[in-house]
């Protein structure tokens, strides 16, 4: 069992036993076991497996608790959950993802109503009785019933990074296999989408077909969904995310590549237009209208080549401008990872972090980056133990020092400072002015009438510290929609104000999207992709980030941290 499973599990356990109204003192032991795991560098159940180690070794986590650590890791459960499943049904815990819901809510609901299931929540809103209980009303019950709506959009779906890993795995696995030439990801994953419903995996090579038994028999498959000659579906791991593997002769790869990896609407016009010019395409290759002779099928390239295409970046495959591109060589030279030189959102222990600045700063550097940020709250964000003026300017300072004091790379100090909800800023000009970077970032009053969330931004725009606007719309891919203002005229006065829109890599945000970004760049905007990293293995997440880049056609030019330290100093100086 892999640590990020254990967290879920105590963390779910946690919640059930706060609807339960049980002691909080053990409900808090449960969330703080989590969130020690959650940052711990190796795997527990490689510990607890060990009888030379002892999970209790581990600071925080106590005897109590590393019985329940070698029960979850021999068995999968623990006692204590069991006894929560047993009192609510698994539909208890749907009931916690809906944006709005608590605990002790999802109690009251249940104590009054019986309420199991996300249907049983939707009808008690509908017919107005969630109103009728104690601190609850009008407001809230359309706030839970659009919790509900994208509750349901996001069911069956899986944050990037996640599939991402899950395939990693996989592909390592079935590539070591005798006879396998090579393993690729296509579909939705493969075009970088925020979140995704299944992965595909297509395996070619003398051997490929072992690939689909490999999956069938492995010990994380929960469910067999289907297994044929060249196909297998299983439901995998303890989230059961769909993985389909196909085998494929090495004749037809590129042509499936070409086909499972879609959009759909982007094979359906390419599709269109290899007719129009007299042959075929399908998953097995392109042929002929005439003699169905084979023209192309092994690689991508050669088949978007002999239809008169530039090879398309699958990240680009959307049917929205691409093909035509493709046509008249005006495809971008899109941005790669190796072209950052610089991570410019992260937080330390100063506020919410798990890492002091130097941690931080050593982790970049084993990176390759040649500069960091160090963006810490500020102080509107209390529950993360923002800075107030006093902290930042005393940080400035502690940075200067620290610059001269032998770190692997350059050091900015910044912020990522709130906007307040008349769109002030929550730390005053003077000691902002101290500070080499400042990130403005929405944290509060996301539901605000779009011209006043408009307004609110565009006060904030006039700031003279503001060089970075955060994680622009304040999405939580799976758990809130982001705020709504008028983006196009944002995004234009952001270009002539000369502050950067930031791409947030963080697998959670992922924002901006791809169309904003692509919006933002015709009006002239420049953009930063950074991590907003809260412990040092978070910066591996900057591949995120340039992957919404590039689906918002971004060269390295558009993005401000990859230019050299001395012209992006000179840059952030110059504004």
């Amino acid at each position: 069992m892999e640590n990020k499973e254990i967290v879920q599990l105590l963390s779910e356990t946690a919640d059930l036993m706060e609807v339960a109204g049980e002691d909080s003192f053990r409900i808090r032991s449960y969330r703080n076991a989590a969130s020690i795991i959650a940052s711990h560098p190796e795997r527990i159940c490689d510990i607890v497996f060990n009888p030379q180690r002892k999970v209790s070794d581990i600071p925080g986590i106590g005897k109590g608790l590393s019985f329940v650590l070698t029960e979850l890791c021999q068995r999968g459960s623990f006692e204590r959950r069991d006894q929560m499943l047993a009192k609510y049904p698994a539909s208890a815990l749907e009931l916690l993802k809906i944006q709005g819901l608590g605990p002790k809510s999802i109690a009251l609901l249940y104590e009054h109503y019986g309420v199991k299931t996300v249907d049983d929540l939707e009808r008690i809103c509908r017919e107005h009785k969630l109103r009728e209980l104690p601190r609850m009303g009008a407001k809230l019950e359309e706030k839970v019933l659009r919790g509900i709506e994208t509750y349901r959009k996001s069911a069956g779906r899986f944050l990037l990074n996640f599939a991402c890993r899950m395939a990693d795995e996989l592909i390592a696995e079935m590539s070591a296999l005798p006879g396998v030439d090579e393993v690729k990801a296509a579909g939705s994953l493969r075009r970088g989408r925020e979140t995704i419903g299944d992965v595909d995996l297509l395996a070619t090579g003398s051997g490929a077909a072992e690939v689909l038994n490999h999956l069938v028999h492995h010990s994380k498959t929960q469910e067999v969904l289907g297994q044929g000659p060249n196909k297998a579906s299983v439901l995998f791991g303890l989230e059961r995310l769909q993985v389909d593997v196909r085998a494929l002769p090495p004749e037809n790869f590129g042509a499936a590549m070409q086909y499972f990896t879609g959009s759909k609407e982007h094979n359906v016009v390419l599709r269109t237009d290899a007719i129009r010019k007299g042959f075929s395409l399908n998953e097995y290759g392109l042929f002929t209208l005439e003699g169905n002779e084979r023209v192309a099928g092994e690689s991508e390239r050669e088949i978007y080549e002999r239809l008169g295409y530039e090879w398309i970046p699958p990240e680009l495959r959307e049917n929205s401008g691409e093909l035509e591109a493709a046509q008249n060589g005006t495809l971008p030279n899109l941005i790669r990872r190796e072209d950052l030189r610089g991570d410019l959102h992260m937080h330390t222990i100063a506020s919410d972090g798990k890492a002091t600045l130097r941690e931080m700063a050593e982790a970049a550097a084993v990176l390759g980056y040649e500069y960091i940020a160090i963006t810490d709250h500020s102080k509107a964000l209390a529950m993360a133990n923002g800075l107030n003026e006093e902290r930042v300017v005393a940080f400035a300072q502690q940075v200067r020092e620290l610059n001269r004091d032998g770190l692997p790379l350059r050091v900015f100090s910044g912020l990522e400072c709130d906007i307040l909800r008349d769109g002030s800023m929550d730390i005053a000009e003077d000691a902002l002015a101290e500070l080499d970077l400042v990130i403005g970032s929405v944290h509060s009053y996301f539901s605000l009438e779009t011209s006043e969330m408009t307004d609110r931004l565009l006060r904030a725009l006039e700031s003279p510290s503001l060089k970075i606007l955060g994680h622009g719309t304040g999405r939580i891919l799976l758990q809130r929609e982001g705020y709504t203002y008028d983006f196009e005229r944002i995004a234009a006065r952001t270009a002539e104000r000369g502050v950067a829109f930031e791409i947030n890599a963080s697998p959670e945000r992922l924002d901006l999207s791809g169309p904003l970004v692509r919006v933002a760049k015709r009006k002239g905007c420049c953009f930063t992709i950074s991590t907003d990293a809260h412990l040092p293995k978070h910066l591996q997440n900057i591949r995120f980030g340039v992957i919404m880049a590039r689906r918002g056609w971004l060269e390295a030019s558009d993005v401000l941290n990859t230019k050299p330290l001395p012209a992006f100093e000179a840059a952030i100086r110059s504004r």
